[in-house]
């Protein structure tokens, strides 16, 4: 089978929705074997393909729901948010918040953000050895921020 004819197949397979595992099955029931990555260079070279209309509605209308619910909880989130700050002074009025981080940073056991009840923000890590460590912080909060953010941190650890 020449490389027209494996591409003719690769268009016709994408243009029905099919997967490019999918096309890799196809064309290996046909005795061609290509690897993954040759067939992901051969369908880039197509022209004559909409990329937007592959994977389908289906896709698009999920991917738009996605978007419409993070903006939403967004939205939700701004709304809180707008509690905690003060209206009339523009300053933070909430208590200590504390964010983990998803991403552990190199060398920390645990890292994320805290936004203290006085209003400074900053990073804080966890490393190996169990120290706690506060980065880029936007001024000093003070003793009871300390406090309250070791209290907070460890109900967020603990699920509480």
């Amino acid at each position: 089978m020449n490389r027209n004819e494996i591409k003719k197949i690769v268009l016709e397979s994408l243009q029905k929705g099919i997967s490019l595992s999918g096309i890799q099955k196809i064309l290996h029931e046909k005795g061609e074997m290509i690897t993954f990555l040759d067939l992901r260079l051969l369908a880039s070279e197509l022209e004559n393909l909409d990329w937007k209309t592959i994977g389908g509605e289906k896709e698009a209308q999920e991917k738009e729901a996605a978007a419409d619910k993070k903006k939403k909880e967004d939205d939700e989130l701004s709304g809180e948010q707008a509690d905690e700050i003060s209206a009339d002074k523009g300053e933070w009025s909430g208590a200590t918040v504390v964010e983990v981080s998803k991403l552990v940073r190199p060398g920390a056991a645990l890292s994320g953000s805290v936004r203290f009840a006085s209003g400074v923000k900053a990073d804080w890590v966890l490393d190996q050895t169990g120290r706690l460590g506060l980065e880029k912080t936007t001024g000093k909060p003070t003793p009871e921020d300390i406090k309250e953010f070791q209290v907070e941190l460890q109900k967020k650890l603990q699920g509480t």
